[in-house]
């Protein structure tokens, strides 16, 4: 799966477990280790979980071996490494405190 294409996947995948405020950056000029950033918020620390576990699941599903996951002990926040996509799953607190989208916005 292309890595826009799979971007958009994880996007739609998060967004039917009702992970909120879903934002799909291109990093692709600023980055050399991703092509996608996809930043999404859970209610709670088990929704977190529940969100970084339903990509990894869904994206084997799809044939895509993700090359990690991180953070997923605590639940504050989750990284999903799937190589030219990295999804990063906060909850609000975290999220606000971090600015990811601020830090990698486009231009």
């Amino acid at each position: 799966m292309q890595s826009e294409a799979l971007s958009a996947f994880v996007a739609k995948t998060l967004d039917d477990m009702k992970g909120r405020d879903i934002v799909t950056l291109n990093i692709s000029k600023k980055a050399d280790f991703a092509d996608y950033m996809v930043i999404c918020s859970g209610n709670s620390n088990r929704h977190v979980k529940s969100l970084a576990q339903l990509v990894v699941s869904e994206c084997r599903s799809n044939g895509v071996e993700p090359l990690g996951l991180e953070g997923n002990d605590v639940g504050e926040w989750s990284l999903v490494d799937l190589g030219d996509v990295v999804v990063h799953i906060m909850v609000d607190d975290t999220r606000d405190r971090y600015q990811l989208e601020k830090l990698w916005e486009e231009e």
